[in-house]
């Protein structure tokens, strides 16, 4: 048997988080796989998880919690398995660990013996960019021979599930979040190839600060060696420099002007930078970088074009969830007409900046419902508030002309309106499907492009 199946077989396991998006979906059904004794745990209730549970059907070495925590079953188990964003003062994972149970979080068990196999592990994060860079780095390694698997903070993937494909010399790449990191400091383990992109104002409903938020996204860099790879974006470096970060980190130069993207902006050339910076630590030839970036298309939700319709060009930055990030995308269309869908939940990060930029380059605003929105709107001179996604893509669509550039760029989260960012992206694609009308055939075709 193979060191993860010994870990996991028999074992009575606390599963800390279904959830709706098909990560905790795929580790339950893996772990049973193994034969682990699981209990999946969820405040969520049975209705509102029954397709998950439907996936899940059949497996009889599963027992479900639902509707709360029971303090016993993190007491009396083997391991915990939390979810991300499980809060930092949880009482459940206290409880654990007073047990003296091993708490542990689905990615870092995947790293950890995805390394044991012979596997080199790339991991990525950062507030803004992480996604980009990591579909990047993926994207150039698929075209050459190399063996590479996409993982962690990817909708509907469980990265465990992923160990039976790994193979010695085969390469993670590791999309992390900061929660996701949590886990690989539990472990003391960071990847061979870390890149930090930059750290932003987020988060500030979870942690208390930005140092607690630094702190769990510095696993990445903490625990790696001297010979590893550290590639970082240079609004971070200094942060770095002051952990004293075993292996030197690197700031990449900035790619050849002549290096034809499909993705938009500054800040995306800036992401390709750090991609073919850890491209290149992984034995790629310049050649093989180029390529993969010059024909790499955006990621979904990520400023990525969606298609031309009556004359209006429609972009989905969905997964734009922070001022910053919105300011980025409004960047990105220098002397173009913008009109821009935007609003949601607040995560107390200052708004002037953001505020400042509207007013310059969005020729009009529609905010969608949200304490976030409840903030920004007093402060722009004019803007329209609408009730949910489809009453804002169709005024959006009144307030376009022929030329100009239809852009959902939120800024905010999505909790409120949506169960989460996921929803929202589905929501607005939805809303263009039937502002499309007869035009729903072209637009579909579009939507199925592997571009798209």
């Amino acid at each position: 048997m193979t060191a993860y199946r010994d870990f996991f077989a028999g074992k009575r396991v606390t599963l800390m988080g279904l959830g709706l998006l098909g990560r905790g979906i795929g580790d339950a059904a893996f772990l049973a796989g193994l034969g682990a004794q699981l209990t999946v745990t969820d405040r969520k209730s049975e209705a509102e998880l029954a397709a998950s549970l439907k996936q899940l059907s059949g497996l009889s070495n599963i027992r479900y919690v639902l509707g709360a925590h029971r303090v016993e079953d993190f007491q009396r188990a083997d391991m915990v398995i939390k979810a991300a964003g499980v809060p930092l003062d949880s009482p459940y994972i206290k409880a654990a660990r007073d047990a003296g149970i091993a708490v542990h979080m689905s990615t870092a068990l995947f790293a950890e013996f995805a390394r044991r196999m012979g596997a080199t592990v790339v991991g990525i994060t950062g507030t803004r960019g992480k996604s980009t860079v990591t579909h990047l780095i993926h994207h150039a390694l698929a075209l050459t021979s190399r063996q590479a698997h996409l993982g962690g903070n990817v909708r509907g993937l469980s990265t465990l599930a992923l160990l039976p494909e790994m193979r010695k010399d085969d390469i993670a790449v590791l999309e992390l979040d900061s929660w996701q990191l949590q886990g690989f400091g539990d472990l003391r383990l960071s990847p061979d190839v870390a890149v930090f992109t930059n750290l932003l104002m987020d988060h500030l409903n979870y942690y208390p600060d930005m140092d607690a938020y630094f702190a769990d996204k510095a696993n990445i860099f903490k625990y790696q060696k001297a010979s590893d790879t550290l590639i970082a974006g240079a609004q971070i470096l200094d942060r770095i420099l002051q952990s004293r970060p075993p292996a030197p980190p690197v700031v990449p130069e900035p790619i050849a002007a002549d290096w034809q993207l499909h993705i938009r902006g500054a800040h995306n050339r800036e992401n390709a930078a750090l991609a073919a910076a850890a491209l290149c630590a992984l034995g790629l030839a310049e050649r093989e970088v180029r390529s993969g970036l010059e024909s790499f298309r955006p990621v979904e939700g990520r400023l990525q074009f969606i298609t031309e319709l009556r004359g209006v060009k429609i972009y989905n930055d969905n997964n734009a969830t922070t001022p910053d990030a919105t300011v980025a995308a409004l960047q990105a269309f220098p002397g173009e007409r913008i009109v821009l869908i935007a609003g949601g939940a607040d995560k107390g990060i200052p708004l002037d900046t953001l505020v400042e930029e509207i007013k310059q380059r969005a020729s009009a605003v529609i905010l969608l419902p949200g304490t976030g929105t409840d903030r920004l709107a007093p402060q722009l001179e004019t803007s329209i508030r609408v009730n949910d996604m489809m009453e804002a893509v169709e005024t959006a669509f009144g307030s376009a002309r022929p030329g100009d550039v239809l852009l959902l760029s939120p800024g905010f989260a999505s909790f409120g309106l949506f169960t989460n960012e996921y929803e929202r992206n589905d929501a607005f694609l939805y809303a263009l499907r039937v502002a499309a009308g007869e035009e729903f055939e072209r637009l579909e075709g579009r939507m199925r492009d592997p571009g798209f």
